[in-house]
């Protein structure tokens, strides 16, 4: 089976899981390219589209994303990652995951977790 790489201007949605607890930790974007760096490393590396360029998770923070499974959803344009967390987030404003906020019923925002990490210390206002 082959990757669909032409809906979305050469991307596929990432979505990214952590293996053991089943936790969504965020969602990103991949070109061949950055599919077949994460399958040749083993680390999730993604294609930035406000840099238009790679990006290995966890090049600036030292948070990274260790491969332990790909999957690809039925229509072949949507890859699943599933893996092994290495620091204490994956979100670049400190959260353990991307998903740290409820939408309520009345339109307002609730965050429903404490920051696992201070961003400001990781990444001293480079790479977020």
């Amino acid at each position: 089976m082959e990757i669909d790489f032409g809906k979305m201007d050469g991307l596929v949605p990432a979505v990214v899981q952590e293996w053991a607890s089943g936790e969504v930790l965020m969602l990103g974007y991949m070109n061949r390219a950055a599919l077949e760096e994460t399958v040749r490393s083993g680390d999730v590396t993604f294609y930035s589209r406000s840099r238009q360029k790679l990006w290995k998770k966890g090049e600036t923070s030292g948070h990274t994303l260790r491969l332990v499974e790909l999957r690809i959803d039925c229509d072949a344009d949507t890859v699943l990652a599933r893996v092994e967390m290495r620091g204490p987030g994956a979100c670049h404003e400190g959260f353990r995951s991307c998903f740290f906020r409820r939408l309520e019923s009345d339109g307002r925002l609730t965050t429903t977790t404490a920051r696992a990490f201070d961003p400001d210390k990781v990444y001293r206002n480079e790479g977020r």
